[in-house]
């Protein structure tokens, strides 16, 4: 049976994740015939996905439109895996400091949302991450880090300013891009991990 995959598109950079799953499932000898890495705009969706992407983009924007377009609920009960990438975390996160932003709790971690400053303040650089033999350049873009964790969660990479990578169960959360490097280790470990 294939892994079917829903790239939350309510904003952000959502045709990115797509290929870089698509590239993943393919690197990972994951790829099957009924295998499927979709553009999730609905609720009636969430159910016949395995695991759920949620893109960088605006933060405040994206948790408005789950509760415009009424997703909050199977979000929040959804019991596959999430890959999340930098407003991605602090959708995720279990508190923002911006109360404009109502994260859903799904990952035990507080999030510093703008921890790197503005959009001019964006930069790429390697990370020593766990789980990876080699040094994973990073995009970094008005990036949020996570300022505490709870027990379960595990820590992939710390820089001085907060936790940038970790993992919660099926679940991996990271405060940079991975979908603008071309490098799929990470949605390759993702997806490793979910059908373990």
């Amino acid at each position: 049976m294939g892994i079917k995959i829903g790239v939350l598109a309510l904003q952000g950079d959502v045709s990115e994740h797509i290929l870089a799953f698509e590239r993943a499932l393919l690197s990972a000898g994951l790829k099957t015939a009924d295998s499927s890495v979709f553009e999730l705009r609905n609720s009636d969706e969430i159910p016949v996905c395995d695991a759920i992407a949620i893109p960088g983009g605006e933060s405040t924007t994206i948790s408005r439109l789950i509760d415009k377009n009424g997703m909050r609920d199977a979000l929040v009960n959804f019991k596959g895996g999430f890959f999340a990438t930098c407003a991605g975390m602090v959708i995720l996160s279990s508190e923002a400091d911006d109360k404009r932003v109502k994260p859903l709790g799904i990952i035990d971690i507080s999030v510093d949302r703008n921890a790197f400053g503005r959009q001019r303040d964006s930069f790429q650089m390697p990370l020593e991450i766990r789980g990876l033999s080699a040094p994973y350049d990073a995009v970094f873009i008005r990036a949020p880090v996570a300022v505490s964790a709870g027990k379960d969660v595990f820590v992939l990479c710390k820089l001085d300013s907060g936790i940038v990578a970790l993992t919660q169960g099926k679940h991996m959360v990271l405060s940079f891009h991975p979908e603008l490097t071309g490098d799929t280790r990470l949605h390759e470990l993702f997806l490793k991990n979910l059908v373990e």
